[in-house]
């Protein structure tokens, strides 16, 4: 019998149980995949707590890759045997066993590893259209990263710097202040003790950056907004510390008329095209070695409370992938 971990109400890690989840055979432009790695994203937090409803009971997670065992009528991008990795719709990749829409899927390179790739598909996904498509990041800019630390701002730091960019990045302890900088953060700052938005002045002399990536939120926000130069950008793709509240746009316009954007990955992959385009730049990233994909914890799928609980912790440096 297949196993899952699956929620019947919003709530802390607690919410999420351990259980018997059947699995039928693939439907028409569908997989079946046997998983042997699942990735844990903030993502997940987002839809066990509730900001992000969904339909319950509910198996959670958004990425995993597993090997093809049975393919639906119709299905003629995978075969039987092949390794693919996901990030997408829909939700329930905390599974030993899970039938998945066959046009979402991606090959694996044989050169990166199932845990490797498993932990980096939706983190990497994710930089890659920040860096890429939300604000083109070029040479010789300067640009802020928020919890540059964590699985998705290491992997852009470093992405960051082989594009030519220097990298300032917020930190949460002289720990992660060190190993930021090891990955290609030029200069991190521990917004514990001290104030970003003025750190960010004085490193740019004043004139802020072009960019700010927040997935911070709530507790972030209106001082990153500060940093943003006259006519940058602020892109805010996370909650980790709960939702912005609402504000006055009038404020964009004080600020010295910046743009503000709040994307999610879906969007951008949701053409087939895209998806393919982007997984193609970020697994070359990887193949060269531009890209190091820092796994901090191994853990036992049927533990994922506990690795909810880490992640909250906001502790993590570098990113999380279960075990099945």
């Amino acid at each position: 019998m297949n196993h899952a971990i699956r929620i019947h109400r919003p709530g802390g890690p607690e919410a999420m149980v351990w259980e018997a989840v059947p699995v039928g055979p693939p439907g028409p432009g569908e997989v079946q995949l046997r998983q042997t790695a699942i990735g844990v994203n903030y993502i997940d937090v987002y839809y066990r707590t509730g900001l992000y409803p969904v339909d319950l009971p509910a198996v959670m997670g958004r990425s995993g890759l597993g090997v093809v065992e049975e393919v639906g009528e119709g299905v003629d991008n995978v075969v039987p045997g092949e390794r693919v990795v996901y990030a997408a719709s829909p939700t329930g990749s905390y599974t030993e066993r899970r039938n998945m829409p066959a046009n979402v899927l991606v090959g694996v390179p044989a050169a990166i590893g199932d845990e490797t790739a498993a932990a980096m598909f939706l983190q990497g996904m994710t930089a890659q259209y920040l860096l890429r498509r939300t604000y083109k990041v070029g040479s010789g800019e300067t640009i802020l990263v928020h919890a540059a630390a964590g699985g998705v701002g290491l992997i852009m730091c470093q992405w960051a710097k082989h594009l030519g960019a220097t990298v300032i990045g917020t930190v949460g302890s002289d720990e992660k202040a060190e190993f930021a900088r090891a990955h290609g953060c030029d200069h991190p700052i521990v917004y514990t003790r001290e104030n970003f938005a003025d750190r960010v002045r004085e490193i740019t002399d004043g004139k802020g950056v072009p960019v700010v990536y927040d997935s911070v939120g709530k507790d972030t926000f209106l001082e990153s907004l500060d940093c943003v130069q006259r006519l940058g950008l602020m892109v805010s793709y996370g909650n980790a510390s709960g939702p912005v509240p609402p504000m006055d746009l009038s404020l964009l316009a004080e600020k010295g008329s910046i743009f503000i954007t709040r994307p999610r990955l879906y969007a951008y992959i949701a053409e087939r095209a895209e998806l393919l385009a982007g997984a193609a730049e970020l697994f070359d990233m990887v193949e060269r070695g531009v890209v190091a994909i820092r796994i901090a914890r191994r853990m036992p799928l049927a533990d994922a409370a506990e690795a909810h609980r880490v992640l909250e912790s906001r502790t993590v440096m570098g990113s999380l992938v279960m075990i099945p």
